[in-house]
């Protein structure tokens, strides 16, 4: 079987994805998960794009890289202005 360049890169592609959601489950730090988080679903659009869904990659990079982690960044901004500030 001869592997072409798109097929490679498929496969690094693959990998990587499996990286990072082992990384994000092995972690220990919130920020550095949300930041491997952020990297998957960029990935993840990459891979829409590859399999001609570019309404789906759209939608993965905004929601998902966008505004889930602009939200979850706020939410562990809160929580330790909350444990610093008692309230």
């Amino acid at each position: 079987m001869i592997l072409t360049g798109i097929l490679v890169f498929e496969y690094i592609l693959l990998l990587f994805l499996i990286a990072c959601s082992i990384a994000v489950c092995l972690t220990r730090k919130v920020i550095t998960a949300i930041i491997i988080f952020m990297a998957y679903s960029i990935i993840m659009s990459i891979t829409w794009v590859m399999l001609q869904a570019p309404d789906l990659a759209l939608t993965e990079a905004a929601i998902g890289a966008g505004i889930t982690s602009v939200l979850f960044f706020l939410v562990v901004k809160r929580i330790n202005s909350m444990e610093k500030g008692g309230a």
